[in-house]
């Protein structure tokens, strides 16, 4: 009798531990905050303080979702970031020449791909471009856009896994000698082809990750249609 009593246990602790991770919006814009940051910049430690702080708002996740990208053209001052790319400051770059500017600076904040001056919590967006749902199982991943107007659309899909409270003593460059702790740092960057508006791959996440964010765009495009994030653990 005992046996029959925690077999069923059993079988629903496993099956909590498999559920899904399940991320999702409404039909109301969630915003995409970028900033572009190096642990090479002396300018960058206050604002990388400010995205910290996001992290207690009770609009993350639904209202924004926030992700740094670490550059790497600031390393050439002696310090090799560990979390800079350069895929990211090539990212930088093409936002530079969509806005026909000749030049990248740090740090630098983009809101839903445009080129972003404040330093305030973004509110509620007035724009209902539809849902985004992205959920893990299993190591399979699967995506679906459902249009506000109903219809669906091939889109490009960008999955970011997002690092926290990660510590750095910098050795060298205009921050040696400090002590970095950082948030929100992207780790990975994966890009799928959503045909129709729906996709489906293998993914497992970086094993460091804290958060996930998933946006939506035009193909071939950097500006983000929807965005959706949340907490891995």
């Amino acid at each position: 009798m005992r046996l029959v009593i925690l077999i069923p246990f059993l079988i629903a602790t496993l099956t909590a531990q498999a559920a899904d991770r399940v991320f999702e919006t409404g039909p109301q814009k969630t915003h995409l905050i970028e900033l572009f940051t190096s642990q090479g910049c002396s300018s960058c430690p206050p604002a990388e303080a400010w995205l910290s702080k996001l992290k207690c708002e009770p609009g993350l996740w639904k209202n924004f979702v926030p992700l740094a990208f670490h550059v790497d053209y600031w390393d050439r001052l002696g310090w090799r970031d560990p979390f800079a790319s350069k895929e990211w400051t090539a990212r930088q770059y093409q936002y530079s020449t969509n806005w026909k500017s000749e030049s990248v600076y740090t740090p630098g904040f983009v809101l839903d791909g445009r080129e972003w001056m404040e330093r305030t919590v973004p509110t509620l967006s007035a724009e209902k471009p539809g849902a985004l749902k992205f959920s893990i199982t299993n190591g399979k991943a699967v995506a679906e856009f459902v249009s506000a107007t109903g219809g669906t659309k091939d889109v490009d899909l960008y999955i970011a896994t997002l690092g926290f409270d990660l510590t750095t003593k910098v050795g060298a460059g205009e921050n040696s000698g400090r002590n970095l702790r950082q948030d929100f740092v992207v780790l990975s960057l994966t890009n799928q082809k959503m045909s129709g508006g729906k996709t489906e791959f293998a993914f497992n996440p970086d094993p460091r990750a804290g958060a996930i964010a998933a946006w939506i765009t035009s193909p071939n495009q950097l500006e983000a249609i929807q965005a959706v994030g949340g907490w891995l653990r």
